[in-house]
């Protein structure tokens, strides 16, 4: 029975999802959850990227202590120094580098030979091998690269120092059974292959994802990429979850297992789905809500009598819990803090009590509350506490079929100054966001609005995303309360923050810098 690595790159890859902008908070929030999780390798970034790219990263690598924290740089000397100064002080720093190898890249993105590319690959990772005691090499493009080629630039790489070899099926291209015969061509014609891992990274265009990652399994690959959720560019990457149950599922088939703690699957995909505002679809494999419902008439019967007739995985096992109702109006702080920790949102001392005043305060109108009403409300209470310039105050709408909308805001402002408008739209939320745009300085595109209930009932909370453009930014905000107009103000605010909070710090670093 071998162990598969597992190589997660949700705040890389995943992050490259259209319409997904995570700040530092929710990064390191998601970091310390894959650290629960137990994946072997977190890739944080991608730290030449941007400013805000390499403090994430660095304030990742010096965080997550019982995982190795790599960061992606591009075959360019000033990425992999930027790499270093990022990751240095992580517990055990390693470089992911990559260089396009496929004909169509070579010709049309590189615009270099077979020999310009191999030579910028060997030394780049010569380089990098001076600093890093880990070097993962990948070569963008794999799947439709000539196996020849492939097999020459992969042992070069190898005798200049690179210990992990990454084969990405990165446009989705690849079948399994193709996939597959790629990983045994390399381990028959690449003399030195033995000293190194072999890796997959597999994209879902065709919705092969998870199937080419299970298919280079079975020809020697010893570690495994992809994202929470299967988020990323396009379509996807492999999704984690799907790779992790598959195997131990069939592990009888396979021979292979993941050092996950597969009971924090269910609290993963929630967070990162929260963080990102990208939804998990119902019928989803593993997380999905549906996953492990029984309409059908001949299943309920089934599973009554043997679950396994038509459940083959367990909800307890990747931590969905049948009953999650623990808390009430009536619950005290020390239950509180127990559930809390018990659920892994291990809250500092000092930020218990407005939290639990938070958490009165809504049980007092809500009838249940649930472990997904708690995951809710702490992260919008904590994540939220940079960057609160404006704050919503009182809010009113007016609306009827026969009626103009129209909205009443007030806010509290930068410097504490109260602020009063009023405004008119097409609906509610139309009138809501007019209103709102008035009260900041600027104009607001809004790019994109979804809404989601937390739980389910009459008072289940609203979970608001946004994402819009301010000040030349593009940024994405978040808003949970039990009313949807009200979740939907907070959502708006908080993006318009969020710029807010990136100007002012861009402007203390450019003062800083001279």
């Amino acid at each position: 029975m071998q162990t598969i690595k597992i190589f997660d790159t949700t705040l890389r890859d995943g992050e490259q999802s259209a319409g997904v902008n995570l700040n530092f908070s929710e990064k390191l929030e998601i970091a310390k959850q894959l650290e629960r999780l137990n994946v072997d390798i977190m890739e944080a970034g991608f730290p030449a990227a941007s400013k805000g790219d390499f403090s994430s990263v660095q304030k990742i690598a010096q965080t997550i202590k019982n995982c190795s924290v790599t960061g992606l740089a591009r075959a360019v000397i000033s990425d992999i120094d930027a790499a270093w100064e990022a990751l240095k002080d992580g517990a055990e720093p390693r470089l992911h580098t990559f260089l396009a190898t496929s004909p169509i890249h070579r010709e049309y993105k590189l615009k270099m030979s077979k020999e310009e590319v191999i030579h910028t690959a060997v030394e780049t990772v010569k380089y990098a091998a001076k600093k890093f005691p880990i070097i993962q090499w990948s070569a963008e493009d794999a799947s439709r690269t000539e196996l020849p080629f492939l097999a020459e630039i992969i042992e070069k790489v190898i005798q200049a120092g690179a210990r992990v070899i990454n084969i990405p099926d990165t446009v989705g291209y690849g079948t399994p059974q193709e996939y597959g015969a790629i990983f045994k061509y390399l381990k028959e014609n690449v003399p030195s292959i033995n000293k190194v891992s072999l890796s997959t990274h597999c994209h879902d265009d065709l919705g092969m994802a998870i199937a080419n990652s299970l298919a280079a399994v079975e020809n020697g690959a010893t570690q495994v990429e992809g994202t929470i959720n299967g988020i990323g560019e396009r379509a996807g990457n492999a999704a984690l979850e799907e790779f992790a149950v598959a195997l131990h599922i069939r592990k009888d088939y396979y021979q292979a297992s993941t050092r996950l703690n597969l009971h924090e699957i269910s609290r993963t995909s929630s967070l990162v789905s929260k963080l990102t505002g990208m939804i998990v679809p119902a019928n989803k494999a593993v997380v999905g809500k549906n996953a492990y419902a029984h309409e059908s008439g001949i299943h309920q019967d089934g599973v009554l009598k043997e679950k396994t007739t038509y459940e083959i995985i367990s909800p307890d096992l990747v931590g969905f819990q049948s009953n999650s109702l623990v808390l009430g109006k009536h619950s005290g702080r020390h239950a509180f803090k127990n559930r809390l920790d018990e659920l892994g949102l291990n809250i500092p001392e000092e930020n218990i009590k407005p939290l639990f005043s938070a958490f009165k305060d809504l049980a007092d109108r809500k009838k249940e509350m649930t472990d997904e009403d708690l995951v809710a409300l702490v992260l919008e209470e904590e994540l939220s506490k940079e960057e609160r310039f404006y704050e919503l105050i009182h809010l009113q709408i007016q609306y009827g079929t026969n009626q103009v909308p129209t909205a009443t805001v007030t806010l509290s402002g930068a410097d504490k100054e109260v602020i009063q408008e009023a405004g008119t739209g097409a609906g509610s939320i139309e009138a809501l966001y007019n209103t709102l745009e008035k009260c900041v300085e600027g104009s607001i595109n809004l790019l994109d609005y979804r809404i989601q209930s937390v739980g389910a009932g009459r008072d289940a909370l609203a979970q608001v995303y946004v994402k819009l453009k301010y000040l030349g930014i593009e940024t994405s905000g978040r808003g949970l309360a039990q009313d949807v107009l009200e979740a939907s103000g907070k959502a708006y605010l908080n993006a318009v923050n969020r710029v807010i909070y990136l100007k002012e710090k861009e402007g203390k670093q450019e003062v800083s810098l001279t």
